[in-house]
């Protein structure tokens, strides 16, 4: 019985030495089988072509890991969040369209996403020329394939607000104008979105007008109620200008030459309104021309036309603030290609500039 006991003791030592060696191997296999799983899933993904990633504004870290694996950037995003979590990373994540491409390292991605390393939007650039009108923006920009022509001068004929455009607020409820936008579009280089619509063009043009009124200075309302006038009124008196004048030290005398005969009160007789109504600007007007029934028809109508006639320039628009203490009532365009003007007092001394204008 005691060789027994002796014989079993030992036994019993080797299954037990057994058993605590086989859970440790367990053990050992387990821990090594979740170590290989956690770097298998944490190392770079297999090489590939880059891609574009847009991040929104708002996307957590969690999401984010969620895209990148979606995208094939990342191997698995559940241990890519406690990767972030780990390293207290993801809360500087900065929204925004990135190049990321599988094999990048986690911490290059990191990195990436907490400098803000955007891919740079691909962009359009156009000019609108100032004096351009509304149905010449169109067709430029349609022309260089930027806009649909018709969708623009439907969008710009419709009465609306347009975002926080200020400006445009101005504009009365008056069926005479010709175009609705008139003079509010600013001409000026731009440089957008590739994928701007049409709204999205007519809607930076209008803030561009209102950016450029700021220019004006603090007092440039108070002057314009001195005078008795709207805005709206302002920017077609401008527009009148932009129309007539090359020469900018000419715009505050012609400006001077429209408030003269406004108070008068005569008739403007401004070739350029009946260019503008007539759409298709002629190189010389007719007789004929000049009698067309038209509100924008300054030889047949007193006063100012219901709008402006094209897009005013700055120069022209301070012009139209400030014009020039003059008593002239008429100017005529030299022939000697300097594109200067006589300007006259009296309609005889008009009638003798207009001889002198020949030679």
């Amino acid at each position: 019985m005691a060789n027994r006991a002796e014989h079993a003791g030992p036994q019993r030592s080797r299954i037990t030495l057994w058993v605590i060696l086989t859970i440790l191997a367990i053990f050992i296999i387990g821990a090594g089988s979740v170590a290989l799983y956690i770097w298998n899933g944490l190392r770079p993904a297999a090489e590939g072509e880059a891609k574009t990633i847009e991040i929104q504004p708002g996307t957590s870290a969690f999401q984010v890991s969620d895209l990148l694996e979606e995208q094939g950037i990342i191997r698995n995003s559940f241990l890519f969040k406690y990767y972030l979590r780990f390293e207290n990373e993801g809360s500087r994540f900065q929204a925004g369209r990135y190049e990321l491409a599988p094999g990048m390292t986690k911490e290059e991605i990191v990195a990436k996403l907490n400098a803000g390393d955007t891919v740079a939007e691909e962009t359009i650039r156009f000019t609108i020329p100032e004096g351009y009108t509304v149905l010449q923006i169109a067709d430029k920009l349609a022309e260089e394939g930027i806009v649909n022509k018709d969708k623009f001068l439907a969008l710009a004929g419709e009465k609306r607000t347009w975002g926080d455009a200020e400006a445009v607020r101005s504009i009365p409820e008056d069926d005479k104008l010709h175009q609705r936008l008139e003079g509010y579009l600013f001409p000026e280089t731009y440089e957008m979105k590739k994928d701007s619509t049409e709204e999205d063009i007519i809607e930076r043009m209008l803030t561009e007008t209102d950016r450029k009124l700021a220019e004006l200075g603090e007092d440039w309302q108070a002057e314009l109620e001195e005078r008795g006038l709207t805005l709206h009124q302002l920017l077609t008196i401008a527009s009148l200008i932009e129309r007539e004048v090359v020469v900018d030290e000419e715009r505050p005398i012609v400006a001077s030459v429209i408030y003269n005969r406004l108070a008068k009160p005569m008739p403007l007789q401004i070739d350029a309104t009946v260019q503008y109504l007539l759409d298709k600007p002629k190189e010389r007007l007719m007789e004929s021309d000049l009698k067309v029934e038209s509100p924008y028809n300054t030889y047949q109508v007193d006063g100012l036309p219901p709008g402006p006639i094209a897009s005013p320039s700055i120069a022209s628009i301070e012009a139209a603030l400030h014009p020039a203490d003059t008593d002239y009532f008429y100017y005529v365009t030299k022939k000697d290609g300097s594109q200067t003007h006589l300007f006259a007092r009296t309609y005889e001394e008009h009638l003798d500039n207009i001889e002198i204008s020949k030679k």
